[in-house]
């Protein structure tokens, strides 16, 4: 069992703790710009920044009073800071301070996944090029089609998971914008050079124009780039589930020691981490629907947004960050079964090969609709008898009158499948 990367937890970002130190870096923020356009007396401006603090479990207990969480967070504040703290949250609306502060949270999340998906692109890499020469059988609809190698399938989610990782660096950068506009984002009672100071100094950009709130489409492309990026981490799981499947056994999860499958069955070794990563890919994949839902709000700015974020933002992004991980974990660690793979590509008896013959038809004068015909009848004889195609195909009047059998066999050959497999790396990893 190899494991080979260190985890730093979404669910960090999204503690209380957390995020009234967030706002709090928001109002400070406000504060200072205040004072550099002469608002705020710079007496007032270090001593509030040398008392403001808070108190998690006293900011609780004011919440339960007042049933507003920002003004219980500046009660809890105002009583650190004392007379100075009528500077805290001048002419600033709540959402100023949500919106912005949730916007540094995504930033954050997003900067844990994506060091996570550089993780799982790095091991999918030395997958595909462990595995680049090792053929098997290519399945479509489930049935068997023709060989490709075991690599391939790991370039497919590699190349996958670089677009995951692009789509959601723009999500990232799409949300990274924060708001001191005040009650209806008109400036009425701040000064734009406040939300510029704040903004710059918290790494984000400015919202061009809001309501009250900045408009939710930006964070529904977000919530859309994880919703796509767990889909893709399911194709990884559900491959894997259908390639444990005992009749196929090509590969398997990590069976760890002391590890049991089955409360009834001693033997069994099921793939619960696939089956798992496809169960939370469909929770992640839900919370677009409620992203989507929060777009259109009342006039400037109604709060039914605010319950759906504050469950799925923490639970998406702990989610990804979670799957992320476990994938990794299962790709890394996955057994393969070479012998197996040898196995099935062998049970058709070289039926994968009927296009390449239906071909050799084409070019010796055969129409396409009879070449078709004349290869469907022999390959559907061979597999019904259990026969090797090629003796099928010589006991065809037409098939023996245009092809040899050594041609036959020489055409044959598996690794002429495989002969641009150079070329399809180079396309994807340079």
């Amino acid at each position: 069992m190899i494991e080979r990367y260190s985890r730093k937890q979404c669910a960090d970002i999204w503690t209380n703790e957390s995020k009234y130190k967030i706002w709090l870096e928001v109002e400070l923020a406000a504060c200072e710009a205040y004072a550099e356009i002469g608002k705020i007396p710079k007496s007032a401006l270090e001593n509030i920044k040398s008392k403001a603090a808070f108190d998690t479990k006293r900011v609780d207990e004011i919440e339960a009073v007042v049933k507003h969480d920002v003004i219980a967070f500046l009660t809890a504040v105002k009583e650190k800071v004392g007379e100075d703290a009528r500077f805290i949250h001048m002419g600033l609306t709540s959402s100023d301070v949500l919106d912005t502060a949730f916007a540094i949270q995504l930033v954050k999340a997003g900067k844990i996944i994506l060091d996570d998906i550089d993780t799982l692109l790095k091991v999918l890499k030395e997958k595909a090029f462990k595995y680049k020469n090792l053929p098997m059988i290519g399945r479509t609809h489930g049935i068997h089609a023709e060989p490709i190698t075991f690599g391939l399938k790991f370039v497919s989610w590699y190349e996958e998971m670089k677009r995951n990782k692009k789509r959601f660096e723009q999500a990232v950068e799409n949300v990274r914008y924060g708001k001191i506009k005040g009650a209806v984002g008109t400036y009425g009672n701040i000064d734009p050079s406040v939300e510029k100071y704040v903004c710059k100094k918290l790494g984000l950009n400015v919202e061009p124009y809001s309501t009250q709130v900045i408009a939710r489409d930006r964070h529904a492309e977000y919530f859309s780039a994880l919703a796509i990026l767990a889909g893709g981490i399911e194709r990884i799981a559900l491959e894997i589930r259908h390639l444990q499947r005992t009749e196929v056994r090509e590969a398997e999860e990590y069976f760890t020691e002391g590890q049991k499958g089955s409360s009834a069955m001693p033997h069994k070794r099921n793939p619960i981490l696939s089956e798992n990563l496809t169960g939370l890919s469909r929770v992640v994949r839900s919370y677009l629907i409620s992203a989507l839902e929060n777009i259109p709000l009342w006039h400037e700015r109604d709060i039914s947004h605010s319950s759906v974020e504050r469950i799925i933002a923490p639970d998406a992004t702990t989610l990804i960050d979670f799957m992320l991980y476990r994938v990794t974990w299962l790709v890394d660690n996955l057994v393969v079964h070479e012998d197996r793979m040898k196995i099935n590509l062998d049970i058709t008896k070289g039926l994968y090969d009927s296009e390449k013959v239906m071909l050799a038809l084409i070019n010796k004068g055969v129409s396409r609709e009879d070449a078709y015909a004349i290869i469907q009848r022999s390959a559907f004889t061979a597999f019904d008898s259990n026969t090797d195609f090629v003796d099928v195909l010589l006991r065809d009047n037409k098939v023996s009158q245009l092809l040899t059998k050594n041609e036959l066999q020489n055409m044959l050959d598996i690794n002429s499948h495989f002969k641009y497999i150079d070329y399809i790396y180079q396309q994807v990893f340079g």
